[in-house]
């Protein structure tokens, strides 16, 4: 039962406020209403008849801020993601939502804050709310930062919703920006061949004709050890990957989760087996012993940084500038090319499911289009359906 008083402010302002006991039998009131109407209706809908059906929702518990269900997010997150995805994570807490969301509770949390919140990322302005806090001000972010950061708060929201503190996630069906897929890089086996030519160690000669003949991810590439290549099936076994978090090397499993064997060509034969010969069996294939624990580091991208060996290969090379990862896009169009199937390429690349291939490669399917209408129109011409078609237009003229 709930009970509604008139009370003054320290303004001397009439104010109503609706004195009500949760389910768990305890007292508690909610101030500040206006008009008793209000206050009634409140009390009618937010305790009643949410008592009843069990949707009881207790104003107190919505008082939590969200930077303190922030850290039990992150924990929770820290269990079932990767470490190099968890550092994102932490990251988008500490860089964009922190600073604006940690003291606001969650029950004060209104969806055009948040949709002013993510404009301010995405286009680099500052923005002030109704209530004078200035939410960010930095320059203009990308898609996926932007959908990180919105992401984070709308986890923290839903296990607010989960556990009875707000009745509705205020961060779900705000206005996002789209992420747009950048055009993939492909090397012709040529160019390939020139790129592996132009790096300065047989090492590095064998690790990027490595990358671009097999699909392997970097980290999946230099964590190998000697006993994961098979030289008699021309296999590797990938079940781990060295992934670098903080200028750590961190060794897990793949991504996606995804241990499988691939294929690598003869022609890697000779190469590896310089890498391998005479070398203990969990030795990597690819140590670097300039580096502290031993893990060849992914060098900086030459679309920002011409300093790397890998930069300076490519303008050796005469090739597209290029990241070392588009070597993987390269073994993708290398394998179509060949004419294996979508659900060869994607054992081979590691992907989730065929649709995700066929999705992040689509312009290398193009040519089958082209295929399928010659075969179709072969298929007509044997069955003549077009003599057919010409004496269905006859007669209905």
């Amino acid at each position: 039962m709930a009970n509604v008083t008139r009370y003054k402010t320290s303004k001397g302002e009439n104010r109503y406020r609706v004195r009500y006991r949760k389910p768990d039998g305890t007292q508690t009131d909610k101030r500040g209403f206006k008009r008793k109407i209000d206050a009634t209706n409140w009390a009618a809908k937010q305790v009643t008849v949410a008592k009843a059906e069990g949707t009881f929702i207790d104003p107190q518990a919505g008082k939590a801020t969200v930077g303190m269900l922030a850290e039990a997010w992150l924990a929770k997150k820290k269990l079932t993601v990767k470490p190099s995805y968890y550092d994102d994570l932490e990251g988008a807490w500490r860089k964009y939502a922190e600073p604006v969301w940690q003291r606001i509770p969650v029950s004060e949390v209104r969806r055009e804050d948040v949709q002013q919140w993510v404009a301010s990322i995405s286009q680099g302005k500052t923005v002030v709310d109704e209530r004078g806090r200035e939410l960010v001000l930095a320059r203009p972010k990308s898609a996926s930062v932007v959908l990180r950061a919105h992401g984070l708060l709308a986890g923290i929201l839903d296990d607010a919703v989960k556990d009875r503190r707000i009745p509705s996630n205020p961060a779900r069906g705000v206005e996002l920006p789209r992420k747009t897929r950048a055009k993939h890089t492909y090397l012709t086996i040529e160019q390939l061949c020139r790129l592996a030519g132009e790096c300065p160690t047989p090492l590095k000669r064998t690790l990027v004709l490595t990358l671009g003949l097999t699909g392997l991810r970097w980290g999946e590439c230099v964590g190998l050890t000697v006993a994961d290549i098979d030289f008699d099936r021309h296999r590797i076994n990938v079940d781990k990957s060295a992934t670098q978090v903080q200028r750590r090397m961190i060794v897990g499993t793949p991504k996606t989760w995804e241990v499988r064997n691939v294929m690598f060509p003869r022609e890697l034969d000779g190469m590896l087996h310089e890498l391998c010969d005479g070398r203990e069996p969990d030795e990597l294939v690819f140590p670097d012993s300039s580096t502290a624990d031993g893990y060849t580091h992914q060098p900086h991208s030459p679309k920002s940084d011409d300093r790397s060996w890998f930069a300076k290969a490519c303008i050796r090379a005469g090739v597209p500038r290029m990241t070392c990862h588009d070597l993987r896009h390269t073994a993708a169009s290398l394998m179509v090319g060949s004419g294996a199937n979508v659900k060869a390429v994607q054992h081979q690349l590691g992907h989730a499911s065929a649709a995700m291939t066929l999705d992040v490669y689509a312009d290398l399917f193009d040519d089958d289009l082209d295929a399928l209408a010659e075969r179709m129109g072969e298929l007509l011409l044997q069955e003549n359906v077009g003599k057919m078609w010409a004496k269905t237009v006859s007669e209905a003229a």
